[in-house]
């Protein structure tokens, strides 16, 4: 058999893979003197050898990996095209076509499904009614390629773009204003390698006061959501001497993790 690229080959060997009940991984690419890819291997996702990492010898953990040996081998041709030239058929595993779809790489969203998703979002209705209808126009949910944290990740990944896209910069235009009004105002961002946000604080002047009075007693509370990025609102709240909740300072977090709650 003979391709265009690798990713249609890579693409017909998913498709098959999902007929059949298991799912492929991209392997072994080997590079020519002059840097071009000359070679590239697609196997079984269960491939390679099992990492032990439980201290529980009773109840070790149940491996993915089992070295199976079912693979496709690709060249390149002198004519720019790529050929099939080894072929592994063998598994040395059960599998089984009802059970293809609870492997990630066979969990796809297609183009009508992201747009409705987003549409939907949009307009505020919310995911589980979403995921409803398109079950409903899929006559059951078995018919579904996905599941509704597949789309729930979706949707997550495009809020956080839209925040990469102006609302970070507006933000701190914005908190800029502010202690331009107020210099006790005080505000942090933390931004990864590519300059996108990561976490947000702010304080404004009365919520110090109270923290230098009142701060003896802190709780910092992730349970509440902002529903547009999905993105962990976090109040630091304190009590005052009436015995009643005070504001002390707020937080947004991408993760809820040591690494962002340290910060």
């Amino acid at each position: 058999m003979i391709f265009d690229t690798p990713n249609d080959a890579y693409l017909y060997y998913s498709r098959y893979a999902k007929e059949n009940g298991f799912a492929v991984a991209k392997r072994i690419n080997k590079k020519g003197r002059d840097g071009n890819l000359r070679n590239v291997t697609f196997q079984c996702c269960r491939d390679g050898k099992a990492k032990v990492n439980t201290t529980n010898l009773v109840k070790p953990r149940p491996q993915t990996k089992i070295e199976c040996p079912a693979r496709l081998n690709f060249a390149i041709c002198p004519d720019g095209k790529w050929r099939l030239n080894r072929v592994a058929l063998e598994h040395n595993h059960e599998y089984s076509p009802r059970k293809s779809k609870f492997y990630k790489s066979n969990r796809v969203l297609d183009e009508h499904v992201k747009r409705k998703l987003l549409l939907n979002d949009k307009a505020g209705i919310p995911l589980y009614k979403t995921y409803d209808s398109l079950q409903i126009q899929a006559r059951g949910h078995d018919n579904l390629p996905y599941n509704q944290k597949d789309c729930q990740n979706f949707l997550s990944t495009e809020r956080h773009k839209l925040l990469i896209e102006g609302d970070a910069e507006a933000m701190h235009s914005y908190f800029m204003k502010m202690k331009a009004d107020n210099s006790d105002f005080f505000f942090a961002m933390d931004l990864d390698d590519e300059g996108r946000l990561r976490n947000v604080f702010w304080a404004d002047a009365r919520s110090r006061a109270a923290c230098k009075e009142f701060g003896n007693v802190v709780t910092f509370d992730t349970t509440y959501l902002v529903n547009k990025y999905d993105m962990p609102f976090a109040p630091f709240v304190g009590i005052n001497h009436h015995g009643q909740w005070i504001l002390l300072g707020c937080g947004l977090v991408s993760h809820e993790d040591t690494k962002s709650f340290s910060w």
